[in-house]
């Protein structure tokens, strides 16, 4: 059971919780993260989801999507949340988030970087993730109108792709694999 952190429209804490997966309660809203990892050549690194998970099933989406769990910032739940389904060490720290949607229920915060590393390092966890690959615009659009990536409004990718493009830039080698334990 997963507890996440409640806000007010303005963005302010409540001190307020509620279970994740439950209904948000009138006039308070929660916070979703995604990070969307691009390489040099303008690929974003895109992960296809379990066959079992509830939502979006079997479905592509960007590099890691999640909620911030009781105590998080922005910042350290999508940290978090590339470590968990991915395995890598990001760090994010002086990192803004290039978009925040804001959706019934809460607050969708977009983080957007460029780093190089090779696919190898990615420990995929099995209860989220099934496959990664880099995808081009033109892949992540075609995916899109086959209906097997996440149903994202076109101009949301459009300006993710856009944000990468214009102000993404490769600032330091922080992505790591999680070390793994023998």
């Amino acid at each position: 059971m997963e507890i996440v952190d409640l806000y007010t429209v303005d963005r302010q804490l409540t001190g307020e919780t509620m279970i994740r997966g439950e209904r948000t309660p009138p006039n308070r809203y929660r916070l979703v993260v995604h990070v969307c990892i691009f390489n040099r050549e303008g690929q974003l690194l895109i992960q296809q989801r379990q066959s079992f998970k509830h939502g979006w099933p079997n479905l592509w989406d960007v590099s890691i999507g999640g909620a911030a769990a009781t105590g998080d910032t922005s910042r350290e739940a999508a940290e978090r949340e590339v470590l968990e389904e991915l395995g890598l060490h990001l760090d994010l720290q002086g990192v803004r988030p290039a978009l925040t949607i804001p959706f019934s229920g809460g607050f969708d915060d977009f983080y957007v970087v460029t780093r190089d590393f090779d696919l190898a390092q990615v420990h995929m966890q099995k209860e989220e993730v099934q496959a990664v690959r880099w995808a081009s615009e033109e892949e992540v659009y075609a995916m899109m109108s086959e209906g097997t990536f996440i149903p994202y409004h076109k101009p949301v990718m459009a300006l993710l792709f856009y944000y990468r493009n214009h102000y993404g830039t490769v600032s330091r080698p922080d992505i790591t694999a999680m070390r793994q334990n023998s």
